[in-house]
């Protein structure tokens, strides 16, 4: 018989968790390099204690909010590049389904997360327990069953012995690019305490590398002869390019085949603002310069998209007779839209259509087209960007001074509101991976989280995180995180009065100000948070500032300080940066409201826009 180990569940996986190691950038890593943690009722007695045996080799780090504490994980994983991963774990009941929407988050933009929680008994003697929710027809239902709907991988644990079984398949799914995304353990409190021989041979070290998936040599084969025949071509790079680490290759290819490439939300950053190829950022929250592009294209090479509605205009960016090509690791993103589906690593399989063009080239015509548009863009962004004596600055201007002042490896955060759409326009990336915009789901509360994640998973840069009021009064508490364990950011908090941008759309399809600028809801009276004092008090450094010069000053301020800094100011709240595409979204049949009637109508006629059978 091989020898075994005694030992109980929960000390089990902890000492599984840390012999699990990867190589990043030649040298060995632990997988799981740390633990988000809140500790409660379902993991404090049995999870606590064999996390606090290994506290130095597995740090454990104590949120403030279930949900924050998850989206820290995942800031981590996103400015890793997915090649480590951090752990949540929380108690049962509303501790657990506080992850669940950032369970939401990993999902949408498959990224890697490991999510324990605690659950109730499995020999049901005391139920019910606190926290439990029982299901009158089903007892083998509770809250964790949520996360079935937001995780790649899903167990519960009913006896001690399945985590062998179960821990190589989660290590397996948050590994799998094509799979990539959240896996969640359910741990019943009382199989956490029950003993076990485990075979010693379960906790060897295990160094694990990513695997790289080579495209089929049919499917490539077609790509090519696809991209010999255009005369349009146009590449979106999107966020698997970048957890590929195919960037360079990309840029390289691009810059050589003279192909525009356009990004994604996902993808902005794998390349430089000023990369030769370059055109910006593409679809709603996009450029004019990628969307005039877009419009002509005649073959589209999407490379690790899943070409969301912010991508394609809701699918009106791209001329009807248009192509597309769809590099992707995961078949069910590379299939969408009558693309040809090519399946594969997408630093592999840009290497091998790389080698397989000989001398072709784009017309260099359209390569031109390409460059015109785009310095034509950067002209109309030095014109948004130019400061201005009105009293208030726009969104852009103030992007634009951060920018300027930023360092070129620090990272900008941001996730929901009017800051995307105004990043993704006016922050020129100065070094690839140093752009973080959280928009597959669009999560309220992951820039503040996400920048304790990324300053744990780079200390040699400062995430710099842009949000506005209506963040920031959504999830704060991890400012107090930050100056808790030391990890620096910089968060520039916008005050615009509410939630600005979605009050935009509202207004745009023909609704007056209705429950989304403080003004326009039933309050006894506005009223202006002091953004910075609250943030003092949770011990950062902070300055209310009232000029864009006072902004430039303040950002160096920051920059030079130890800990994290919090710079407020009021910006507006209705001036926004052109280049939008169409988008679609429901709009009223029928309103009392003339305004609502012609948006309704204004949305039909934009529906016919749309490519059909996709």
């Amino acid at each position: 018989m091989s020898a075994t180990i005694r030992l109980t569940m929960a000390q089990a996986l902890v000492r599984y968790l840390c012999n699990q190691f990867t190589v990043v950038d030649g040298a060995k890593v632990p997988l799981f390099p740390g633990v988000f943690a809140i500790f409660g009722h379902g993991n404090v007695t049995c999870l606590s204690e064999a996390l606090e045996a290994v506290k130095d080799t597995l740090p454990t780090w104590r949120g403030q909010n279930e949900q924050s504490m998850a989206l820290a994980a995942i800031g981590f994983a996103k400015a890793k590049r997915r090649r480590q991963i951090m752990v949540a774990a929380t108690s049962i009941g509303p501790g657990a389904l506080n992850m669940v929407t950032a369970a939401g988050v990993a999902h949408s933009n498959r990224l890697p997360v490991l999510l324990l929680s605690g659950d109730t008994f499995i020999n049901r003697r005391p139920d019910p327990v606190m926290q439990q929710v029982e299901h009158f027809g089903d007892p083998t239902i509770n809250v964790n069953d949520a996360f079935k709907a937001v995780t790649r991988y899903w167990d519960r644990i009913v006896h001690p012995e399945q985590i062998i079984s179960s821990l190589p398949q989660a290590v397996g799914v948050l590994l799998d690019p094509a799979d990539c995304g959240p896996a969640f353990i359910a741990l019943p409190q009382d199989v956490q305490e029950m003993a076990w021989d485990y075979p010693e041979v379960f906790f060897e070290p295990v160094v694990h590398r990513t695997p790289r998936a080579r495209p089929d040599r049919d499917r490539l084969g077609e790509a090519v002869n696809m991209l010999r025949q255009a005369k349009r071509p146009l590449i979106i790079s999107g966020g698997g390019v970048r957890y590929s680490g195919a960037e360079k290759a990309l840029a390289d290819f691009a810059q050589k085949r003279g192909i525009p490439l356009a990004e994604t939300i996902a993808g902005k950053g794998a390349v430089t603002h000023d990369h030769p190829a370059h055109v910006g950022p593409i679809g709603i929250v996009g450029s004019t310069s990628a969307n005039a592009l877009a419009g002509e294209a005649d073959v589209i090479l999407a490379i690790g998209t899943r070409l969301m509605d912010f991508t394609t205009g809701s699918w009106t960016a791209f001329s009807p007779a248009a192509k597309f090509i769809s590099i992707n690791a995961a078949r069910w993103d590379a299939t969408k839209h009558r693309a040809l589906a090519v399946v594969g690593d997408a630093l592999e399989t840009v290497e091998e259509l790389e080698a397989a063009l000989d001398d072709w080239k784009a017309p260099e015509a359209w390569t031109a087209k390409g460059v015109s548009e785009f310095a034509a863009w950067n002209d109309m962004l030095d014109g948004f960007q130019k400061p201005t004596n009105d009293p208030i600055p726009t969104y852009a201007q103030v992007v634009g001074v951060v920018n300027a002042k930023a360092g070129a490896r620090d990272l900008l955060i941001t996730a929901a509101g009017g800051l995307p759409g105004e990043v993704m326009k006016n922050w020129r990336v100065k070094d690839p991976n140093t752009f973080d915009c959280e928009f597959g789901f669009s999560c309220m509360g992951y820039e503040i989280a996400a920048g304790w994640g990324a300053a744990m998973a780079d200390p040699t840069r400062t995430p710099i995180v842009m949000i506005g009021d209506g963040t920031y009064m959504m999830m704060n508490s991890d400012i107090y995180s930050t100056v808790l364990s030391g990890h620096k950011i910089i968060l520039i908090v916008c005050d615009n009065g509410g939630y600005a941008v979605i009050n935009r759309l509202q207004n745009a399809k023909g609704t007056p100000g209705f429950n989304n600028l403080i003004k326009d809801c039933r309050v006894k009276e506005p009223f202006s948070v002091d953004f910075a004092k609250h943030a003092e008090a949770m011990g950062a450094l902070t300055r209310l500032v009232e000029s864009l010069a006072d902004l430039g000053q303040a950002v160096e301020w920051a920059k030079s300080n130890d800990r994290t800094t919090v710079i407020t100011l009021v910006s507006d709240a209705f001036t926004w940066t052109p280049g939008d595409a169409w988008w679609d979204v429901g709009v009223p049949a029928t309103s009392e409201r003339k305004e609502v009637r012609e948006a309704h109508d204004a949305q039909i006629a934009g529906r016919q826009r749309q490519r059909v059978g996709v």
